[in-house]
């Protein structure tokens, strides 16, 4: 079953990259080159924070919880964490869409005019979801503790449908620039439907769970400080990349 989940997903992303490639331009165009740039940043923001990192931390020890029987004090770290990531990511959010003019110089050197307004245009879009795709991410983890693991396979794909839906909906009616635009908001809403199909399961499986950014629980702290060395590795590899892709 997760196998299928993984190749659903992988499958509609081809579909995605050969519809976005006819309607949206395949590697050139401003259009093309804005929206490619636009997705840097989030795409930084939620690889630091999303899948990679919580599994390294987060998932070990609400794990061994569930498995030790304590689920009440699983279900108070959960929550804690998923009020510390929602906080600590719209705070980025924010300063990301307000600080989007500065760091265009960073991903997009050389971007001048239409091009550089609408890359900015697209980045600050594309925060908020960035920030959704960080919770989905949290999600993932709490089932996937919970060895429900199809679900959290499967959501990923909703993104890729909602970006196909609206390439096949506005990608012969929309000039490119205006569709560029449109799967900025179609990408938040695939990240808001990769969260909110895994959400009522989560609530399920951790009942009462209540968002309290209590880090002074042993258990939060231990999730926090393993967290940390994998957040600066995971810096280091994001950010030598984006290098390489300049030089």
């Amino acid at each position: 079953m997760v196998a299928a989940g993984i190749l659903a997903s992988r499958l509609l992303g081809v579909v995605r990259q050969s519809l976005m490639a006819r309607y949206l331009g395949a590697t050139s165009g401003i259009a093309a080159d804005a929206f490619m740039a636009a997705f840097k940043i989030p795409n930084l923001l939620q690889n630091l924070f999303g899948e990679g990192a919580l599994s390294a931390s987060f998932i070990p020890v609400y794990s061994n919880l569930l498995a030790r029987q304590e689920r009440e004090e699983a279900g108070r770290v959960a929550g804690a964490v998923a009020a510390i990531l929602a906080f600590v990511t719209a705070v980025l959010v924010l300063l990301g869409v307000l600080l989007t003019p500065y760091l265009i110089p960073l991903i997009a050197p050389g971007f001048t005019g239409e091009k550089r307004d609408l890359t900015i245009a697209l980045t600050r879009v594309l925060f908020p979801g960035a920030g959704i795709f960080v919770l989905a991410s949290w999600c993932l983890g709490v089932l996937n503790s919970h060895r429900r693991f199809f679900l959290s396979y499967v959501a990923p794909a909703l993104w890729n449908v909602a970006m196909i839906a609206a390439l096949v909906g506005f990608g012969g009616r929309q000039d490119r620039i205006t569709l560029a635009v449109t799967l900025a908001w179609a990408s938040v809403a695939g990240a808001a439907l990769q969260f909110l199909i895994q959400l009522p399961t989560v609530l399920r499986l951790v009942p009462g769970l209540r968002l309290s950014p209590d880090y002074t629980r042993a258990n939060v702290r231990r999730i926090l400080t393993n967290f940390t060395p994998v957040f600066f590795s995971r810096g280091v590899v994001q950010v030598s990349t984006y290098i390489d892709q300049l030089l």
